[in-house]
C-alpha cells in the first residue's frame, strides 16, 4: 500500500491537473471536468484527426465512473454501515439503509455546494475523534508496535503462516490487495477526485494537482497504516475461535461438491443473520500458499439455540475440520471496531459505528457528484434529477441483503474499481505529459517570485 500511495501522489497530480487544464466552461459557477473531458477537449485541440477515439474513450470512463460510484462508492459503504450498527445495536439492515437514503437524498439534490459544506463539517471532525481515540489505542499496546511494523514489511516480501483467524498468505496476494485496497482508499488512477477539482475556481492547475497529490500520503500512508496497526496490535485479526463447536458438521459429498450439516451449539454468542467461517484442511490454496481455506456460513436461528447453515465447497480431496470451533466474519469498519473494543469496551462500539455513518455518508456524497458528472457528460444535464433519485434508492437495496459474505463485499468494491482504472489510465499515459510541463512552469514562475 505504501508503494502504491507514493506512485499515487504522481498519479494525483497528473490527473487533477490535466483536469483544471481541459475543463468544459460553458458553465463558469461550475465547471464540468474530469477524464472524460480530458480524453474529449485533449484529442479535439492535440490530435484532430483521431477525436472520434477521444470521445470514446471519454464515454468509456463515463460509464466506468457510473459504475463505481453505484458499486464501490455507494453500495459498499451502505452494507458496512448497515453491518456495523446490525452488529452492535440489533438495527435491520434496511432501517439503516432507509434513514441513509433520506439523508444523502437531502444533500445531494441541494447539488456540489450543498455537498462541499456538508462534506467539509463533518469529515474534520470525524478524523479528529477517529486519531484521538486510536492514538490512546495505540498507546496502550505501544509495545507492540515495532513487532507489528516488521510483520508489515516482513509479510510483503514472504508467505505468511496461518495463525488464528488468519488463514495465511502469499507474496502475490498482499500485493494483490495491498494494491486493492490503496487504489480504493485514496482513488489516485481512478479519475475520480480530479471531477471534484475541477470545480474549484482558480488559475493555477498545476497548483490543485500539487494539493491532490497530498491525498494518499494522507490517507493511505498515515491513515490505513494507523489503522492497521491498530487491528494487528490489538490481535483482532489472529484471534482464537470466537465459538467452540459443541460436535463439528458432518461432511458428506457429492463427486466434488462437499456439504456440511447444519450445526446447533447452546452458547448464545451472536444472533440471526450473523455471517461466520469455519476453518477447513483441503487442497493447495494458491491465493493464500496454504492448505486452509474458509467456508463462509450464517447463523439462521438464535431461539433456544444456535443453529447455523454452512455453504458447500468444492474441492478433489476430502476436506478436514480445521480447529475446534468457528469465527465470526468480521470485515470493514466491524473488524476495526472489535479491535476498539479489545482495549476499551464500548470504545469500538460508539466511536466506529458513528465514524462510520458520518464518513460512509460524506463518501456517498461524494461519488454521487462524480458518477453524476459521468451522466451529464453522456445524457446532458436532464438526466441529473433521475439519477440522484436511483442513486438514493441503491443505498437501500445494498442493505437488503445482496451482501452476505466479506467475498461479495471484495467482490462489489472490486466491480467499479477494475472497469475505472483501464478507462483511466490511457488518459493519463496519453496527455500526462501536458500536467507535467504546467507543474515544471508553475515552480519555475513560485521560485521566480
Amino acid at each position: 500500500m505504501w508503494i502504491i500511495a507514493i506512485f499515487g501522489m504522481s498519479i494525483k497530480l497528473i490527473e487533477v491537473t490535466l483536469s483544471m487544464l481541459y475543463r468544459n466552461i460553458d458553465n463558469p459557477d461550475n465547471p464540468h471536468g474530469g477524464p472524460m473531458w480530458v480524453a474529449d477537449i485533449g484529442f479535439k485541440k492535440l490530435f484532430p484527426r483521431y477525436s472520434k477515439l477521444g470521445k470514446i474513450i471519454a464515454i468509456m470512463f463515463s460509464v466506468s465512473i457510473i459504475t463505481s460510484s453505484v458499486t464501490g462508492g455507494n453500495m459498499f459503504q451502505a452494507w458496512s454501515v448497515a453491518d456495523v450498527t446490525y452488529e452492535y445495536f440489533g438495527v435491520e439492515g434496511w432501517i439503516s439503509g432507509l434513514l441513509m437514503s433520506v439523508i444523502v437524498a437531502a444533500v445531494i439534490l441541494g447539488g456540489i455546494k450543498r455537498i462541499a459544506k456538508v462534506t467539509a463539517m463533518i469529515v474534520p471532525i470525524m478524523v479528529t475523534l477517529y486519531m484521538l481515540a486510536g492514538i490512546y489505542v495505540l498507546g496502550v499496546k505501544f509495545n507492540e508496535i515495532p513487532e507489528m511494523f516488521r510483520l508489515i514489511v516482513l509479510s510483503a516480501f514472504t508467505t505468511s503462516e496461518a495463525s488464528g483467524a488468519f488463514i495465511g498468505g502469499s507474496v502475490g496476494t498482499a500485493f494483490m490487495y495491498g494494491t486493492k485496497r490503496a487504489i480504493f482508499s485514496n482513488e489516485a488512477g481512478q479519475g475520480s477526485s480530479p471531477i471534484v477539482h475541477a470545480a474549484v475556481k482558480t488559475n493555477e492547475p498545476a497548483r490543485e494537482g500539487i494539493i491532490a497529490g497530498i491525498e494518499p500520503l494522507i490517507d493511505t500512508i498515515v491513515v490505513c497504516t494507523f489503522t492497521a496497526l491498530i487491528i494487528l496490535s490489538t490481535g483482532i485479526w489472529d484471534r482464537n475461535e470466537d465459538v467452540q463447536f459443541s460436535a463439528p458438521p458432518i461432511i458428506t459429498n457429492e463427486g466434488e461438491i462437499w456439504s456440511f450439516s447444519d450445526t446447533t451449539h447452546r452458547d448464545k454468542s451472536g444472533k440471526e443473520g450473523d455471517p461466520v467461517i469455519m476453518h477447513i484442511i483441503a487442497n493447495y490454496n494458491e491465493i493464500t500458499g496454504q492448505y486452509i481455506h474458509k467456508v463462509p456460513g450464517q447463523i439462521v436461528s438464535n431461539n433456544n439455540s444456535l443453529e447455523i447453515k454452512w455453504e458447500d465447497f468444492r474441492s478433489s480431496e476430502t476436506p478436514k475440520i480445521h480447529g475446534e470451533g468457528y469465527y465470526f466474519d468480521y470485515v470493514g469498519a466491524t473488524l476495526t471496531a472489535k479491535a476498539f473494543d479489545s482495549v476499551s469496551a464500548g470504545l469500538g462500539k460508539w466511536l466506529i459505528t458513528i465514524a462510520s455513518w458520518f464518513f460512509a455518508i460524506s463518501t456517498i456524497m461524494a461519488w454521487g457528484y462524480y458518477g453524476e458528472q459521468g451522466l451529464i457528460y453522456l445524457l446532458g444535464e436532464n438526466s441529473v434529477f433521475t439519477y440522484r433519485i436511483i442513486y438514493c434508492s441503491l443505498i437501500f437495496i445494498a442493505t437488503l441483503g445482496l451482501i452476505e459474505t466479506s467475498i461479495d463485499l471484495d467482490n462489489l468494491s472490486g466491480i467499479g474499481l477494475g472497469i475505472i482504472v483501464y478507462a483511466n489510465l490511457p488518459i493519463c499515459w496519453i496527455f500526462g505529459y501536458r500536467a507535467i510541463n504546467a507543474y515544471k512552469d508553475y515552480i519555475k514562475s513560485e521560485r521566480i517570485q
